[in-house]
């Protein structure tokens, strides 16, 4: 005869459990609606690593305070963002304007079904299509317009709001981070205070060796498109290797985006140059991923082609671009924390225990 057995939760355990969903529960809730301020401070995070090493460097040749090796840091990002918009920014314009001047004699060959995009008319109608879509939806497309204007403007606030805002948490973050990570240490035992240490040392090399390579990696391939379409005589070339400079900073689906895109336009030019767009942008990607990515993030950033893409797709899933861009150093963070771990089990059972007789293998 079997008994049943009853399991009594004390009325104490059941109410801290129940504190503790509501106290996760509410965290996310707030997580959601702050999810902007959240993407901001993701932001000015990864800033602040990429700039560290320069602080770092900085102070040390200096022999200056922190907040002056950090102003000083600033003062040069600017003198290159200055130096670079003062290269590229006048051609940039004058291709967008030469761009907007095209637009009109484009439409004119598509509606007479005529030039490079001619086929799009004779072969799908496409202009019919589109007075067709603007006959029936005409006051609505009006009033579409209309708004569209206002949230451009929000957008354009926004934009600006979002950018002092990460400007001044990174110098912040910068000023008082090592001093937050300190406080966060202090609360962990002593004894194992320097086993965290040096998790914090591998997350933290592990993150700002990406993202420094990353940039990197994306002003190369910026620049070497931008050059590869100055010699082809590619219309557009510096703002179509500006737009591959952002755009490769998405890990995988990037730089294929602005292949597709560069390719486009250099086919509009000529097709001899768009083969040549396409051939140089499958090179150029064999390149990035079997020589230049190696080398520049070098051992920073231990992953696997499965990992990243995994990783990729759930951070992207969960936070648009955003998280796409994240996912690659919260995965590396992650790698770095279940590696500790795991040698950290294996050193344990390979310690000896005190309450046993090894050479009769029993408890003593």
């Amino acid at each position: 005869m079997t008994s049943d057995r009853v399991v009594d939760f004390r009325s104490r355990t059941v109410l801290r459990l129940l504190l503790i969903v509501l106290a996760v529960a509410l965290s996310l809730e707030i997580i959601w609606i702050a999810r902007e301020v959240v993407a901001w401070i993701v932001i000015a995070v990864f800033l602040a690593l990429a700039l560290d090493p320069l602080v770092g460097w900085i102070e040390r040749r200096t022999r200056v305070r922190r907040s002056i090796a950090i102003t000083i840091t600033y003062a040069l990002v600017l003198i290159v963002v200055v130096a670079v918009g003062a290269t590229f920014i006048p051609k940039l314009v004058d291709e967008v304007n030469g761009f907007a001047q095209a637009v009109p004699g484009y439409l004119h060959d598509l509606t007479h079904g005529r030039g490079r995009l001619g086929f799009l008319e004779r072969k799908y109608h496409i202009v019919e299509k589109v007075r067709e879509q603007v006959k029936t939806g005409g006051a609505k497309k009006l009033f579409g317009l209309s708004g569209a204007a206002v949230e451009l403007t929000k957008s354009v606030i926004s934009v600006v709001a979002a950018t002092v805002t990460i400007i001044f948490l990174t110098f912040f973050m910068l000023l008082e981070g090592r001093n937050w990570v300190d406080r966060c240490f202090s609360l962990i035992p002593e004894e194992t205070r320097p086993r965290w240490h040096k998790v914090g040392h591998d997350i933290y090399r592990t993150i700002g060796g990406y993202v420094t390579g990353n940039i990197l990696i994306s002003l190369i391939a910026g620049g070497s498109i931008t050059l590869v379409l100055l010699v082809l005589g590619v219309p557009y070339a510096v703002a179509l290797g500006l737009l591959v400079a952002i755009l490769d900073l998405i890990p995988l689906a990037g730089a294929t985006v602005a292949g597709v895109i560069v390719a486009g336009v250099a086919f509009l030019h000529s097709v001899p140059a768009g083969l040549i767009a396409v051939v140089f942008f499958v090179v150029y990607q064999q390149i990035e991923n079997h020589v230049l990515q190696p080398v520049i993030y070098g051992r920073t950033v231990e992953l696997s082609p499965l990992a990243v893409l995994v990783s990729v797709l759930v951070g992207a899933s969960v936070a648009g671009i955003l998280g796409a861009l994240a996912a690659i150093p919260v995965a590396g963070a992650l790698q770095v924390i279940i590696r500790d771990q795991i040698s950290h089990r294996h050193a344990a059972l390979a310690k000896p225990r005190p309450d046993v007789d090894y050479d009769r293998g029993v408890p003593g």
